[in-house]
């Protein structure tokens, strides 16, 4: 799936560390993927309007404070790792009865720290996740309030479950699904990166930006779930598989980002597009 103007130009500019890029590399992008010059400059002023994007004194533009939140999650997918400690069949809660419903943004904003949280409805308001990021409540409190989680939601541990209940908490996910999942998109990495060297430059850089996007939304919104609800081995796998890709991507994209005066620091794995709103597709590769 091609990316949408919006989606795009959060994905260039994801990648530059709060560096700005000019108007001409960003419309220069969009020709790539069919996205006409007057689409990319709308979205950037929907984008500005929206305050998810800022304009410098040299009217190039780059990631606002607001985007930070989401780019940091993003990027988090090359740590997984280091973001997990082993399970020991706790739970965390999020209770959001009583909170606000009548402001769409909010309850949208609500849903998406949610999502990104890997949380599940075990009752009407009652979202769970095991507790199994690093940094227990704590934590994943302080990063659901950042994401968009109202601040009066009551975030919560919870020792156990009976049995009957903790049945239906790990039934939440489907653990094959999201195994086949891995292994279907580490599949693709790998039969793209084979290619990539020897097409030509243009279906390149299109084709590592497209599925690289894709690999990183995956990962971005992945539940991080433990053994023996799904086997780590396998999620870990497709993460060594998107680091490589990543660098092929990076190599792919380099003489264009150069060519066209834009800092080139690294490729988009920040990219923020796979949350604004969720639905969108992530950028990935330059």
């Amino acid at each position: 799936m091609h990316p949408t103007a919006k989606s795009l130009v959060l994905d260039l500019l994801s990648s530059l560390r709060g560096q700005a890029m000019p108007v001409r590399a960003l419309v220069a992008a969009g020709e790539l993927f069919d996205l006409s010059a007057e689409s990319i400059r709308v979205a950037l002023v929907r984008l500005c309007d929206r305050g998810i994007i800022e304009r410098n004194e040299r009217g190039q533009y780059r990631l606002a404070p607001a985007a930070q939140p989401v780019q940091q999650h993003v990027a988090a997918w090359m740590r997984t790792a280091e973001r997990l400690v082993p399970w020991r069949a706790g739970w965390i809660g999020v209770h959001t009865a009583g909170l606000e419903r009548g402001d769409r943004s909010q309850v949208r904003r609500r849903e998406r720290a949610l999502q990104f949280l890997g949380f599940r409805a075990l009752e009407p308001h009652l979202f769970v996740r095991p507790d199994n990021l690093k940094g227990g409540v704590d934590a994943v409190r302080t990063e659901l309030l950042a994401l968009g989680l109202d601040p009066s939601a009551l975030v919560f541990g919870i020792d156990r479950f009976d049995s009957a209940v903790e049945e239906r908490a790990r039934a939440l996910w489907d653990g094959q699904a999201l195994s086949r999942a891995y292994r279907a998109t580490r599949a693709a990495l790998t039969r793209s990166a084979a290619g990539l060297a020897r097409g030509p430059a243009r279906a390149a850089m299109v084709e590592s930006f497209v599925l690289g996007g894709q690999a990183i939304r995956q990962l971005a919104l992945d539940p991080l779930l433990p053994e023996p609800i799904v086997p780590a081995g396998e999620r870990a796998a497709l993460v060594d598989a998107m680091r490589a890709y990543d660098r092929l991507g990076r190599a792919c994209w380099r003489g264009f980002m150069t060519s066209h005066g834009a800092p080139h620091l690294q490729a988009p794995r920040t990219a923020v597009a796979a949350s604004w709103p969720p639905r969108e597709s992530a950028g990935a590769g330059l």
